[in-house]
């Protein structure tokens, strides 16, 4: 067992929670807002986390995702100082902090970009991308997110030259932006180089479908996004279907026994819990899962309030999901207490059993609107009981410690 273990992550997209200029101009003036992240991390200890993992924070064009210099930060965010600073207060509260990392695709902008598309694709600066029929592959149709080859060797070398420079800075792990779009095995190496040189390093890719175990096999990574139970979480609990859920868990089980995964029921890119959920009484019921499932959990910031946001669609369609923060929870008026306090009793009933990390799980009873979980480790042993609601009853979660 290692630190990963230990940690619950809390998630939080820089450029909206300071309120970032939508776009970067040429000749951005540094504005040090890094800081308005430091005011939150009491918060983040007192809700019981001791993990920040950050949105982008390097330059960019736009929504952090369009890459224009991985070794500098987003001058919209701060500068180097201020991101020292920030990995400073955190290291002094005992949270751990993990960069995201976009390394599959960077902006049309981008100085290596400009320069493969003037040299052409079988020059030795058009390598560093991919192509297709003599244009440069983009990342699912959005032609501002130019592919690059990450199994060009000077690629690969620069991904690692940019993860260890700030691991060297007190970074102490990665997420791995679109990390399926290259597929596995061209991350196999960068991600064998780097922990070569940082053994505690946690690597966490992004991978929304698929074979998630036969993915961190062949990657090295530590890690993937379990967007599998996230799905079944509210899905289940929308149409009061729990049989959905106990097919998942049996899934996510399988997987929990291949490596641990990374758990979450909201995240910068999907619509928030408290609003995908058709009944509020339910959102405990989602908590408690995602604290109480094995697994590495993150909250993203906003969901311990009960936030509300939807993502659309569209040309700002995630602006709701990633809006800006005031200078400190105080500032929030109390909104959301009766959640941040079913938040913090959850993470709390979590760091008393550290074993659920990587327990195993079984489903010991199902209907439609009721399921009981066994979680278990050598001698340590916890069922979990959620009932969604119907013919009067109210919905509710309980465990047999509790009860």
């Amino acid at each position: 067992m290692g630190w990963a273990d230990h940690v619950i992550w809390w998630h939080c997209y820089p450029l909206g929670f300071v309120g970032a200029e939508p776009t970067a101009a040429d000749d951005e003036p540094v504005r040090h807002r890094l800081g308005r992240l430091t005011g939150w991390l009491d918060h983040v200890v007192r809700l019981g986390a001791n993990g920040l993992l950050l949105g982008p924070v390097f330059a960019s064009r736009t929504h952090g995702y369009d890459t224009l210099d991985h070794l500098r930060v987003d001058p919209r965010l701060g500068d180097d100082r201020d991101l020292d600073e920030l990995l400073r207060e955190a290291r002094a509260r005992g949270v751990r902090v993990c960069l995201d990392g976009v390394f599959n695709h960077v902006s049309r902008d981008h100085p290596v970009v400009q320069r493969a598309l003037a040299a052409g694709p079988d020059s030795e600066e058009g390598r560093w991308l991919r192509w297709s029929e003599g244009y440069p592959l983009c990342f699912e149709g959005h032609l501002d997110l130019v592919e690059l080859d990450l199994t060009h060797p000077p690629v690969a070398d620069h991904v690692v030259e940019v993860m260890t420079h700030w691991l060297s800075r007190g970074v102490d792990a990665w997420r791995l932006d679109a990390a399926y779009a290259p597929g596995a095995q061209s991350w196999r190496g960068i991600v064998e180089r780097v922990r070569a040189a940082y053994p505690q390093v946690w690597i966490l890719a992004e991978v929304i479908h698929g074979p998630y175990e036969d993915f961190v096999a062949a990657s090295g990574v530590d890690s993937v996004t379990q967007y599998e139970l996230w799905k079944s979480v509210w899905s289940s609990l929308n149409d009061r279907n729990l049989h959905e859920l106990a097919w998942t868990v049996g899934r996510h089980a399988d997987l929990c026994r291949a490596f641990v995964p990374q758990t979450f029921v909201g995240n910068h890119d999907v619509t928030r819990i408290a609003t995908r959920l058709h009944d509020e009484r339910h959102l405990p019921l989602a908590v408690a899962l995602l604290m109480l499932l094995p697994g590495v959990p993150s909250v993203y910031a906003g969901d311990e309030f009960g936030m509300t946001g939807t993502k659309h669609d569209r040309p700002g369609g995630d602006d709701e999901i990633r809006p800006r923060f005031p200078a400190g929870p105080d500032e929030l008026d109390g909104r959301g207490q009766e959640v941040l306090d079913t938040h913090r009793h959850l993470v709390s009933l979590r760091r008393r059993h550290p074993w659920l990390t990587r327990a195993q799980v079984s489903v010991t009873e199902v209907t439609g609107t009721r399921i009981a979980l066994l979680l278990s480790a050598g001698d340590e042993r916890l069922t979990l009981t959620l009932d969604a609601g119907e013919d009067g009853r109210e919905p509710g979660w309980w465990t047999d410690e509790e009860r």
